[in-house]
């Protein structure tokens, strides 16, 4: 591994995609289920890689091709000796529901005061996660690593080579049930950062609000609070049309920050940068004008304006738990017509019929102007809605009705790409 890091500290830039190749890259030749990186490699040395990571014998006396026993591996392995390097703060964050929004703000915030190295993206998974570690420079200050995970075990692991000493779970909500085995599942594989951080006398940012956070939380002796009351750090809402506007009071920060984020459920996510940043001593000044200065993209609670018509657009993802407070969200607000475009719910195992009947008896109680399901078990449901197969069939749909003067919400998981009705 020494050689190996020792090559790394002269070409910085690891990468897994030929794709995005830039001469000088160290290519690592990962495999999956349906692709064999390996194949690539001497394309990517023909690229300008300085070197190519293999763990199978390409029959090439190619003297930058170094074989190792299994490329994934050495990757994270290659992460966790880099990240042993440096003895700063190494925040992680999990959660179901709007960890990345979470993220950015956090970023966001930070990177006012200090250098700070985040996660790009949502590059969050077992190849992300080290990648992200790796691209964190010399000069870094803080780090922000975000970590998803959708069964047992897996945050575990992104904690033995990330070695976060600050941790946060915003949230534990229905997502991935298929591979988490149900919500007590999910608390548990997102409690493996508690149960690392405890373990190694971290700290962490909690949620007050949310009793199974406290309960999960508990033997964790270094605590920052934050929530609606009862904590360091508290905030409540002060309006919600069109953008999130909240008050905020603490020891170190006492006023109001308006933001462009849509949604009332973004205020723990605002909360939770505000309490992080005052940890950190970023002045209250610049905490408040890092996060109003924050607009959200790639389909994230995304206010867009077309014509006459209000769009929030929410398609990057979608659980129960999330649909339900974007639906209510949306009910709340004071609009003449309002239109509602939900995407099926992806990862849902057995619990996939009853929640997407769950979300259609939620709509069945609020007046909408139109209602459109698509795909997913959304096919399966009790309803007498507009339904279709795809979001593209949606998208004709939408052209035909020509719509002015209303409120549109498209929500729905990452595999039914539900922005593509706009």
């Amino acid at each position: 591994m020494k050689e190996l890091y020792a090559l790394y500290l002269k070409y910085p830039n690891v990468q897994t995609d030929t794709r995005k190749l830039r001469v000088g890259d160290i290519f690592f030749a990962l495999k999956g289920e349906h692709y064999n990186g390996n194949l690539f490699a001497k394309k990517a040395l023909e690229q300008g890689a300085a070197y190519a990571v293999i763990d199978e014998d390409l029959h090439d006396h190619d003297q930058r091709l170094i074989k190792v026993d299994h490329v994934l591996t050495t990757l994270q392995q290659l992460a966790l000796h880099h990240r042993k390097q440096f003895n700063i703060p190494f925040l992680a964050i999990t959660g179901s529901n709007g960890k990345t929004t979470t993220k950015e703000l956090i970023h966001a915030v930070l990177s006012s005061t200090y250098k700070t190295s985040t996660t790009e993206g949502n590059l969050n998974n077992h190849i992300g996660v080290p990648l992200t570690i790796l691209k964190v420079k010399p000069d870094t200050e803080i780090a922000v690593i975000e970590m998803g995970a959708n069964h047992q075990k897996e945050i575990a692991s992104y904690c033995s080579y990330t070695l976060p000493n600050f941790g946060l779970i915003n949230n534990c909500g229905k997502a991935h049930l298929e591979g988490f085995g149900g919500i007590e599942g999910v608390r548990k594989g997102k409690g493996e950062l508690y149960d690392f951080i405890r373990s190694t006398d971290g700290t962490i940012f909690i949620n007050t609000d949310y009793d199974y956070l406290r309960d999960m939380s508990r033997g964790i002796s270094n605590q920052i609070s934050y929530g609606t009351q009862n904590a360091e750090t508290t905030g409540v809402l002060i309006a919600s049309e069109p953008f999130l506007k909240v008050q905020i009071s603490s020891t170190a920060f006492n006023g109001s920050i308006a933001t462009h984020l849509v949604g009332d459920y973004n205020l723990p996510n605002v909360l939770a940068a505000v309490s992080t940043g005052i940890h950190f001593n970023v002045p209250a000044n610049d905490i408040k004008k890092a996060i109003e200065n924050y607009i959200p993209t790639n389909s994230r609670s995304q206010l867009i304006q077309q014509g006459t018509n209000s769009i929030i657009l929410d398609a990057y993802n979608a659980n129960p738990s999330s649909m339900k407070a974007a639906i209510e969200n949306f009910a709340r607000l004071q609009a003449p017509q309002k239109v509602v475009m939900l995407g099926g719910m992806a990862e849902m195992g057995e619990a996939s019929m009853e929640e997407h009947q769950a979300v259609v008896d939620l709509l069945n109680q609020y007046p909408w102007h139109e209602v459109v399901l698509v795909g997913g078990d959304f096919g399966k449901t009790e309803h007498s809605y507009n339904y279709f197969q795809t979001a593209s069939e949606a998208k004709h749909w939408l052209q035909l009705q020509e719509l002015n003067h209303t409120h549109i919400l498209i929500k729905g998981s990452r595999s039914m790409k539900m922005e593509e009705v706009l």
